[in-house]
């Protein structure tokens, strides 16, 4: 599987951008993880087309939606209400072994073998 991801840029706060991940294989399963310079890379958000499984961080609840368009095989982070915090570098990544949302968050990042190349975003005055 590979994954590209896009959407990323410049946004002021309270701003919205959406991200991009495009999978060449299908897999079930596709998250999105950031990481903030100096910081651990964390578990942001996840959809499953096997059960409709969805997982967000309490950090992102209520401002990111995530969403599948099961024709392309595209995974779209909707992120309104940008905050100076979200600055990151965000990836999509996946594994075919995992098949659903449930339980995910930033440990079962191990666990995933195929990954993006990351774009970056910046929300900055």
């Amino acid at each position: 599987v590979q994954l590209q991801a896009s959407g990323g840029g410049l946004v002021q706060p309270g701003g919205s951008l959406r991200l991009s991940c495009a999978a060449s294989g299908f897999t079930y399963a596709i998250g999105w993880f950031r990481q903030a310079p100096g910081k651990e890379r964390e578990g942001v958000s996840c959809f499953s087309s096997f059960d409709s499984s969805t997982y967000y961080a309490d950090s992102v609840k209520g401002r990111f939606t995530i969403s599948r368009d099961k024709t392309m095989n595209t995974v779209y982070l909707q992120m309104n209400s940008l905050k100076p915090e979200d600055t990151a570098v965000y990836y999509c990544a996946t594994d075919p072994a995992i098949i659903s949302c449930r339980g995910y968050g930033s440990s079962v990042q191990k666990y995933l073998r195929f990954w993006g190349q990351g774009t970056q975003v910046t929300v900055s005055s």
